[in-house]
């Protein structure tokens, strides 16, 4: 895998992931903020999940068809851009982020304007277009709910779904209150915490940004290959109005959201919102295909974005990643996010899937110490994300195989056994010999002795702390199973 600088993700130059996993531990209230949004939306969908007979069915179906469409994937590309142009859109292909960023600026500035509202996407965070916007004179204007809270609170998102899922409704008060005159309307003076008040809040501020923007930047959860359609889902409607009333909309999407047909997306219409929300269906699902003259946008823009996608792509193991529809049932599985928050993962994709999608989408070589190699060990292998997973994605499987591409990485960088590596080769050593054995065995029974307390070892000495540090350690015992088996079995002949 190449360097991180090598491609285009932002975010990787916050600390690793166990330095900042220890700061949000000790942080109380984004733990009770974490615990209370990812038990209710796991409660809820248990429970919708459960109402489907064939939901295991449909689970299979929707990795059959991720597992096709990765293997012909050139193939469905080049059949979505003749769809899309065929309906009166116009396809640009952008290797990496620089070059995603480049268009959407170029494409914006040749409307005249200066102003866009986006449409909630993960792919635009991921190449940090608001940022490049802003260094050309644009301003981009966030109108999903959760994302226009991130936004006024000058914060980045924590999950998936809900991104300012580590606020609660004070936080969002306070942000409302002092932010939103800087963006345009003001808040009123009188608001509270409640969530309706909130909600008024947002949609009056927001209202004029809809009746006056020219030009739309989204994302897409789907493409249909063979129709050219693309689609969005949301719960508040916002991400409607941006996709109908202005002149221009600009969709930027990664080229792995492709489906080959429009009767694929039944499978996925029925996964993504049971697993995202809840919900047997999303509130707001949005479809379009090219332009129509007189209604809706008058221009249509696809930038397909690679940025590292087909380097995955190119791992036989590791492609599995790609499949993610990011719905974020993982994330609220997961007792390791649950605990810290997606701001420890260092990237635009937290929790379970970011720990595998991340390290493939910008590499794990170059600096040993990058955020991007301790991402795989961020995670207990408990299985939880991989049962909850509606398109079936193998994430323990995935984030053990990421954890020896980094280890090999290191090694390839050092050129030096790492201390991992000498510690296996001498345990093997000792594991092949019967003597050695019990040797090793009788001396960490007499070494543990002053270190132990009530059957476990405290501290390790030296640079065995590293272990001890975040493990309870089981004392040896005073003898072996080798050694009582001997003895008794003397004693019975």
């Amino acid at each position: 895998m190449n360097a991180p600088e090598d491609r285009g993700v932002v975010w990787l130059g916050s600390p690793s992931f166990p330095d900042a996993a220890r700061t949000a531990l000790k942080d109380t209230q984004l733990r009770g903020n974490l615990k209370r949004a990812t038990t209710t939306i796991r409660d809820k969908r248990i429970h919708a999940a459960g109402e489907l007979d064939d939901w295991e069915d449909l689970r299979e179906a929707a990795a059959a068809v991720k597992r096709r469409t990765a293997r012909h994937l050139d193939r469905y590309l080049t059949e979505l851009e003749r769809s899309v142009t065929t309906e009166g859109g116009t396809v640009h292909w952008a290797a990496d982020a620089a070059e995603a960023n480049r268009i959407v600026t170029e494409l914006v500035r040749a409307t005249g304007e200066r102003e866009v509202v986006k449409v909630k996407s993960m792919a635009t965070q991921e190449i940090g277009l608001n940022e490049h916007l802003a260094e050309a004179g644009i301003t981009a204007y966030e109108t999903d709910l959760a994302e226009l809270i991130v936004q006024l609170g000058d914060d980045r998102p924590s999950h998936i779904l809900v991104p300012a899922i580590h606020r609660n409704r004070a936080e969002i008060r306070d942000i409302f209150a002092t932010a939103m005159a800087r963006w345009g309307r003001p808040a009123p003076g009188d608001l509270s915490d409640d969530p309706r008040e909130l909600a008024e809040a947002a949609r009056l501020h927001l209202r004029d940004k809809f009746l006056t923007a020219r030009v739309a930047v989204s994302g897409a959860n789907f493409a249909i290959a063979d129709t050219g359609t693309v689609g969005v889902v949301e719960s508040e409607g916002n991400g409607r109005m941006c996709l109908t009333l202005p002149q221009t909309l600009i969709t930027v999407m990664g080229i792995e959201k492709v489906l080959p047909t429009w009767s694929d997306l039944e499978v996925f219409l029925q996964l993504l919102p049971r697993s995202s929300t809840g919900e047997r269906m999303n509130p707001y699902t949005s479809t379009w295909t090219g332009t129509t003259p007189g209604d809706g946008p008058q221009e249509f823009h696809l930038v397909l974005l690679d940025n590292g996608r087909t380097d995955t792509l190119a791992d036989t193991v590791g492609r599995e990643a790609l499949a993610c529809i990011r719905c974020s049932a993982c994330l609220n599985v997961c007792p390791v996010y649950e605990r810290t928050g997606g701001h420890a993962y260092g990237s635009v994709y937290p929790g379970p899937i970011g720990a595998v999608l991340t390290p493939q989408l910008v590499g794990v070589g170059g600096d040993a110490k990058s955020a991007a190699a301790s991402l795989p060990f961020a995670s207990t292998l408990c299985g939880a994300c991989y049962d909850a997973c509606p398109v079936k994605i193998d994430i323990p499987r995935l984030l053990a195989h990421l954890r020896a591409e980094v280890v090999q990485a290191r090694q390839r960088e050092s050129r030096l056994p790492t201390p991992e590596a000498l510690a296996m080769k001498a345990a093997a050593k000792v594991l092949d010999s019967p003597a050695l054995l019990s040797a090793a065995q009788k001396t960490a029974a007499l070494g543990a002795r002053p270190l132990s307390r009530h059957g476990r070892i405290g501290r390790l000495p030296g640079p065995l702390h590293g272990w001890s540090d975040s493990r309870d350690t089981p004392a040896p015992p005073p003898e072996s199973f080798r050694s009582w088996w001997r003895k008794n079995r003397e004693s019975a002949e």
